[in-house]
């Protein structure tokens, strides 16, 4: 990836996404106040992320705690240090997350956030196993799957299962995934990759 053009670089403030500037610049993800344009995710990307938001929403219980299943909605996280104002701001796009049933708002919603989900691709991987993981877990979201995709964008080649360790803000490798995702929690499933694979 290039460097961007620094003429043309395009920074939000928290007060000017909250006042919709954000809206309309497409896919977009805002680290540290600079706004980053998403590359177009392949059709497997999609499909993962579509299949594993629908099966995740059927394995809720009944009667079980309420949960809810989003993909692709935005979280504000902590804000960088940074005496700028316009290089504070950190929305992330998470692929697919389980989240309690408190309201929706995007300044706070990284509290309620039980598990979340990032399907890697060429463009993201580095984002997805280093920047978002120690994020998300400073954020204190228990569990992260990071679902590796292989090079070709094909097929997938393993999940890996994170889970915060003793002191609640570093994650450790829980399991590592091969054909067959089994959850225990915030919801019990057993999804087979080829579910989440087909055309």
């Amino acid at each position: 990836m290039s460097a961007p053009d620094k003429h043309r670089e395009l920074r939000l403030t928290a007060e000017e996404f909250a006042d919709g500037k954000a809206d309309g610049l497409g896919d977009i993800e805002i680290v540290q106040g600079l706004v980053i344009p998403l590359s177009v995710q392949s059709p497997l990307h999609s499909r993962v992320v579509r299949r594993l938001a629908g099966l995740l929403e059927a394995a809720r219980r009944p009667g079980g705690p309420c949960t809810v299943v989003d993909s692709d909605v935005a979280a504000r996280f902590a804000d960088s240090e940074s005496p700028a104002e316009d290089r504070r701001l950190n929305i992330r796009y998470p692929d697919v997350w389980i989240r309690d049933c408190e309201p929706y708002e995007v300044n706070s919603v990284r509290e309620h956030i039980l598990l979340v989900v990032e399907v890697t691709s060429g463009s993201t991987i580095d984002v997805d196993i280093n920047d978002k993981r120690i994020q998300y877990a400073t954020a204190g979201i228990p569990i992260y799957l990071i679902i590796r995709l292989d090079q070709k964008e094909e097929r997938i080649e393993e999940i890996e299962e994170y889970r915060l360790d003793w002191s609640g803000r570093r994650y450790l490798v829980h399991t590592v995934h091969r054909r067959v995702l089994l959850l225990d929690e915030p919801v019990e499933a057993t999804i087979p990759f080829d579910a989440l694979e087909q055309a």
